[in-house]
């Protein structure tokens, strides 16, 4: 790994040293690509030119990481960095000019107004502000990728909607009542709906914490790998919950809105059995490791070096805010 590399990304300082702001955001990157490399090594595995999409990419710490470590020495495959602010995606663009990163693109825009050449094998989004993280899961979900993995950010959508809720049973109104128990429960719900969405759609989903709370409060990993089109029992789980809490989340919206309603049965194809969804895609059959648990998340071995860093301390750091 280059240090210049990382002196560039500010993981290092000038000198070479680490200082406690550097520490935790290696830490934090180290950690996430470990649980991303089983699904990296699988799409390297299965493609002969694998598309890694990161999506609200700001600063490109990860995009940058996972092009050096794992795209360039494959000599295949390639990244492409969707970040919304010019300014950002001119200092990736430059920095990859720089480092001769020419499996990396930058594309700016709006995730969801970018287009894909081929489907993605891999979707990333790292602390992509409130509903950029759903557009980072509709993407996946519409383009059929073959692995997600996602640390959302702030999530303030679904707590203005449990605002104007009045669900008949008290107790559930109970659970949010206070201002506080508002944003704590609309953060919560935000991501089980989103954990649905993924396994509605044939996604085996792990939920986790990505390092310790005390390096980042935005700290919630969660992990998608596609195995079947579709199940029936995530889509009346997810429409109970909708229903129970009256939310609408974006994640909802925006797969809707692409004729891909979560919620809904779906089409089935001739001779379709209509059980658990169980309509494996062909090759979708590896490991790929997300089925880790919260064990996972320990600092050993995920990563060899120090290099394996990971992005995004919080919601400014690694340039997120990401749309």
């Amino acid at each position: 790994m280059s240090i210049a590399l990382l002196q560039d990304l500010h993981l290092l300082t000038r000198d070479g040293h680490l200082n406690a702001d550097a520490r935790r955001k290696l830490k934090q990157i180290r950690h996430l690509l470990g649980l991303l490399r089983p699904a990296l090594d699988d799409a390297m595995a299965r493609t002969d030119d694998p598309l890694i999409v990161d999506c609200g990419a700001g600063k490109s710490y990860l995009g940058a990481l996972i092009h050096e470590l794992v795209l360039a020495p494959a000599g295949k495959g390639s990244l492409l960095a969707i970040e919304a602010r010019p300014e950002l995606s001119a200092q990736a663009e430059q920095r990859a000019a720089r480092f001769a990163h020419d499996r990396f693109q930058v594309a700016t825009g709006a995730i969801a107004d970018v287009p894909l050449l081929r489907r993605p094998s891999v979707v990333t989004a790292l602390h992509a502000c409130d509903t950029a993280t759903d557009d980072a899961l509709a993407l996946a979900i519409e383009r059929s990728a073959d692995h997600v993995a996602v640390v959302p950010c702030c999530q303030a959508e679904v707590a203005r909607q449990l605002e104007a809720a009045r669900p008949a049973d008290p107790a559930i109104a109970a659970l949010f009542e206070h201002p506080l128990h508002r944003r704590e429960l609309g953060s919560h719900l935000t991501n089980v709906v989103r954990g649905l969405a993924l396994e509605a759609h044939g996604y085996k989903v792990t939920i986790t914490e990505l390092v310790g709370w005390e390096h980042s409060a935005k700290n919630e990993l969660i992990l998608g790998k596609r195995v079947h089109r579709y199940s029936l029992p995530a889509r009346a789980r997810l429409r109970a919950v909708l229903e129970q809490f009256q939310i609408e989340p974006a994640i909802v919206r925006a797969l809707t809105a692409r004729g891909l309603d979560p919620r809904a049965a779906p089409e089935r194809e001739p001779g379709e059995r209509g059980d658990a969804g169980n309509t494996s895609d062909a090759g979708n059959t590896s490991d790929a490791g997300n089925t880790s648990d919260a064990g996972n998340t320990s600092d050993a071995g995920n990563t060899s070096d120090a290099s394996h860093a990971s992005d995004a301390s919080d919601a400014g750091d690694a340039g997120d805010g990401r749309s």
